[in-house]
C-alpha cells in the first residue's frame, strides 16, 4: 500500500513541480516592466483586430465578480438575521466521518483555494489596488498556490468521488435548500455529503484542474490571442463559480451550522447532527450497529 501511493505521488507530483519550477523560475530576476514589455509585444500584430477586445473583456469582467461578492454577503447577512445559524442539540456521542488522509488533503486543498482566491480577487482588481509591485508579487502567489492546489486537489478526488456521485435525494436536498430557510431543526435528505457539498466537490476539484489548465495556457501566452480570449472567458467564468461556492461552503461551515467545522479538525461528528443533516448515512451506521 506504501509503496502504492508513493508510485502514485511520483507520478502525479513529478510532471506538476518540474512544470511549476519552469513557470516560477522567472520571478526572481524579471521585473514588472519587463513583464508587460513582454505582453505588449506578443498582443501587438494581432492588436488592432483582437488584442483590445482582449483587455477590454478583462477590464469589464471584474463587476460581476463584485456584484456576486456583495450580493452572497447580503444574502448571508440576511439568513443570519432571518433564520440564524443550525443549532442541533448534541448528547456527548460522536462517530468518525472523516479519516487523517483526507482531513489532510481538504485543508492543503482549502489553505491553498483561498490564497488563489484571494490573490485571483487582487489580480483582477489590479487597477484599484494601484498595480505595481503588490500585484506582481500576489501574482505570484496566485501561480505558486495553483501549483501547490493541483496537487491536493488530485488526491482530494480520489479520497471523496465513491461519495460524491448524484443520488435520487439530492434533488430534494436543492428543493428544500437542505433546510437552511427555516428555524425547524428536521432531518433533510442527503447521504454522508448534501448536494451542496457535492457541486462545490465537483467544481472545485474538476473545475479547479480546468482553470489549472486555462490559467496555465494564459501564463504562457504563446497562443494566438483569439485562442487566448477564449481561454480567458472559461477561467472567468469558471471563476465565478468557484467564487460563488467557495464563499457558500465557507459561511455555512463556520456560521451557519454550529460545530460544523470541528468535524473537519477532529475527524468526528456528533451523531445528532448525522442523524439531522445526512440522515441516509445515518441509517447506514445504524444498520452497522
Amino acid at each position: 500500500m506504501k509503496k502504492a501511493l508513493a508510485l502514485g505521488l511520483t507520478t502525479v507530483l513529478w510532471p506538476v513541480l518540474a512544470a511549476g519550477a519552469d513557470i516560477l523560475r522567472p520571478y526572481g530576476p524579471v521585473s514588472p516592466v519587463e513583464v508587460f514589455r513582454k505582453l505588449n509585444g506578443l498582443l501587438l500584430d494581432a492588436w488592432p483586430d483582437e488584442g483590445r477586445a482582449f483587455m477590454e473583456f478583462i477590464t469589464s469582467f471584474n463587476v460581476y465578480y463584485l456584484y456576486l461578492a456583495l450580493g452572497l454577503l447580503g444574502v448571508f447577512l440576511l439568513h443570519y438575521f432571518v433564520f440564524g445559524p443550525r443549532k442541533i442539540v448534541h448528547r456527548g456521542e460522536k462517530v468518525p466521518y472523516y479519516g487523517f488522509f483526507t482531513r489532510f488533503v481538504h485543508w492543503g486543498a482549502a489553505v491553498s483555494m483561498t490564497l488563489l482566491v484571494l490573490s485571483g480577487l487582487a489580480v483582477l482588481f489590479a487597477k484599484a489596488l494601484g498595480g505595481g509591485s503588490l500585484v506582481m508579487g500576489l501574482r505570484s502567489v496566485h501561480v505558486g498556490a495553483a501549483f501547490i492546489f493541483v496537487i491536493f486537489a488530485v488526491f482530494l478526488f480520489l479520497a471523496l468521488v465513491k461519495d460524491m456521485f448524484p443520488a435520487p435525494y439530492d434533488l430534494k436536498w436543492f428543493l428544500v435548500l437542505g433546510g437552511y430557510l427555516s428555524r425547524r431543526t428536521r432531518p433533510v435528505p442527503a447521504g454522508k455529503f448534501n448536494a451542496g457539498q457535492k457541486l462545490w466537490f465537483w467544481v472545485g476539484t474538476a473545475g479547479g484542474l480546468v482553470m489549472f489548465y486555462t490559467g496555465y495556457k494564459l501564463y504562457q501566452f504563446t497562443a494566438p490571442v483569439s485562442y487566448l480570449r477564449e481561454v480567458l472567458k472559461i477561467h472567468l467564468y469558471l471563476g465565478l463559480a468557484v467564487l460563488g461556492l467557495f464563499l457558500i461552503h465557507l459561511y455555512m461551515s463556520v456560521i451557519a451550522v454550529k460545530g460544523a467545522l470541528q468535524s473537519m479538525l477532529t475527524g468526528y461528528k456528533d451523531i445528532e447532527e448525522v442523524a439531522v443533516m445526512h440522515p441516509k448515512f445515518y441509517e447506514k451506521l445504524r444498520l452497522k450497529g
